[in-house]
């Protein structure tokens, strides 16, 4: 087993997707969320994830400039440029803290950009500015409706965050059975998957995380995570994205941003929270891409 420091392991993520093509800045900002990710304990989503990054880098590049390409005085529209979605949904969580200090509302949706990880690091950051955050992203398809087989849906998680003093309270949730970077995982070290996740090509359910990336990953809780799974891609079309996303890009992420105080005083709320039994557990984590 290797051990590395957390700056050594973000300096070798930093190497590796600049010797493929990112742009140093935007290797920084995801190295951090990924290595957030393993020190959060959630291990499919950090370090293992550099491989897939870089084969999309080579397939499409670096991408181009992100542009915010409408503005109003509570919303926002952003062009990601094709560029990562890490990267992107920062631009995305600071432009709707940007116009939240300004409005008390902030609505901002994103495209053209492809998976950003833990949605949690997003509306955290979001939170610790002293807003409530709503962020959903819908992905490439890879998941199957309620009933059906064919790959239509993303891994479409959704996270909220409230303020709640020094540690804000923070919901992520995947819509799908299982995500697309456990599956990679426990492909790599010859783990089967949970029962009742996945799909193979024909249709029947398996174990075998081959056979699941080769056909369909299902929707958690049935009918209900499925309707969970369209309103991701609701909003994701809403942002910008095509309905169904048949390779990785141009997902849609939706964010927004509201101050506590539009509906109570922020201190009352925030007390209110942490007064809330269990609302200090940590709850699993989802998953774009």
């Amino acid at each position: 087993m290797v051990r590395l420091s957390q700056a050594d392991a973000r300096a070798l993520a930093v190497d590796v997707l600049a010797r493929h093509g990112m742009p140093v800045a935007h290797a920084g900002d995801v190295a951090a969320h990924l290595v957030d990710a393993m020190v959060t304990g959630h291990a499919f989503a950090g370090l293992p994830r550099v491989p897939a990054i870089v084969a999309e880098l080579v397939q499409k590049g670096p991408g181009g400039p992100i542009r915010v390409t409408r503005q109003t005085p509570v919303s926002a529209t952003i062009d990601g440029g094709d560029v990562n979605g890490y990267v992107v949904s920062l631009v995305a969580a600071d432009k709707a803290i940007e116009i939240a200090n300004a409005s008390g509302i902030a609505v901002v949706g994103a495209c053209n950009t492809w998976f950003s990880g833990r949605l949690a690091y997003y509306v955290e950051r979001i939170a610790r500015a002293g807003f409530v955050a709503m962020h959903t992203a819908n992905t490439m398809a890879r998941v199957a409706p309620f009933g059906g087989a064919e790959r239509i849906l993303g891994t479409n998680p959704m996270a909220f965050a409230f303020p709640c003093g020094d540690e804000p309270v923070i919901l992520d949730i995947g819509t799908s059975g299982v995500t697309w970077g456990e599956a990679l995982l426990r492909q790599a070290t010859g783990r089967p998957l949970d029962l009742g996740t996945a799909v193979d090509s024909e249709g029947r359910e398996t174990t075998d995380p081959a056979a699941a990336l080769a056909g369909a990953f299902l929707t958690w809780g049935g009918a209900r995570g499925s309707s969970l799974a369209f309103a991701a891609q609701l909003f994701g079309i809403l942002a910008g994205s095509d309905p169904v996303l048949r390779e990785a890009r141009n997902s849609g992420f939706f964010f927004l941003a509201l101050k506590p105080d539009l509906l109570m005083p922020a201190d009352a709320f925030e007390a209110r929270v942490a007064s809330l039994p269990g609302a200090r557990r940590d709850v699993p984590a989802g998953w774009s891409g």
